[in-house]
């Protein structure tokens, strides 16, 4: 890791303590996927994973945006970042862009609040996905990037250097609700041997109760779940974020 992006990553500013200063006890961290909770009724729902901040709930919340191109469904954008930040002003929000132009939307999601920034390897490699990944941070958020199924893993480990986060995705990109796609934890593997300490793995996809372990064995530090939370009864889902965590 070169000197400066080694000052970038040890740099801790409000935006990116959750990823460095969270209390051991809580890691792994767990990050409900608003893509699967009531629309209608979305602060109500974000409340029944995150509990009141005491009680073992969610750590932060994971906003899954998508723009019809890079993957076919569109969901959400700055204004539900925007609507989320104001009712939850305390809880980090990680943004993750499925969108074949992420650098239109570094400054729209800073000023909504997100607190942190992943956009895809197979929209931006090499030196590119690095210039970005500077944007990103100037813009004051957490950076992070990544990589689909069926793309190697070595491109994101030429750049790890330059990123908050690895987030390693465990089904193809678009929709809630699918299958895990088991082989893709040995990217979780290397990615975590590459990265130091102060970075960050992520998976995101068809994560559950039943795999959450083999997740966390192959050294993943942040658990996306989408429908394993917002799936089950309301009165079920601070036990089902405990058990993602295997606490």
């Amino acid at each position: 890791m070169s000197t400066a992006a080694a000052a970038e990553l040890t740099k801790v500013t409000p935006t990116n303590r959750i990823f460095r200063s969270a209390p051991c006890s809580r890691w792994p961290l767990i990050a409900p996927s608003i893509l699967s909770a009531d629309f209608g009724n979305m602060e109500r729902d974000c409340r029944t994973v995150l509990g009141d901040g005491t009680s073992g709930g969610a750590d932060l919340l994971h906003l899954d945006v998508m723009d019809g191109h890079f993957v076919p469904n569109l969901t959400m954008g700055p204004d539900m970042c925007k609507g989320v930040r104001k009712a939850f002003p305390h809880t980090p929000l990680d943004v993750h862009l499925m969108v074949a132009k992420p650098e239109m939307y570094v400054e729209p999601f800073a000023k909504a609040g997100a607190d942190h920034f992943t956009f895809h390897i197979e929209v931006h490699q090499g030196q590119a996905a690095i210039e970005l990944a500077r944007r990103v941070r100037a813009a004051g958020m957490t950076v992070g990037i990544a990589v689909n199924p069926p793309t190697p893993i070595d491109p994101v480990l030429e750049i790890a250097s330059h990123f908050d986060m690895v987030l390693v995705m465990s089904v193809n990109p678009g929709f809630s609700g699918q299958s895990f796609i088991e082989p893709v934890l040995e990217k979780t593997r290397r990615a975590r041997a590459a990265l130091g300490p102060d970075q960050r793995v992520e998976m995101d996809g068809g994560i559950n109760q039943s795999n959450a372990s083999k997740v966390r064995e192959a050294g993943c530090d942040i658990l996306v779940a989408a429908t394993a939370l917002f799936g089950l009864p309301v009165a079920d889902r601070l036990r089902g974020v405990a058990a993602l965590r295997g606490s």
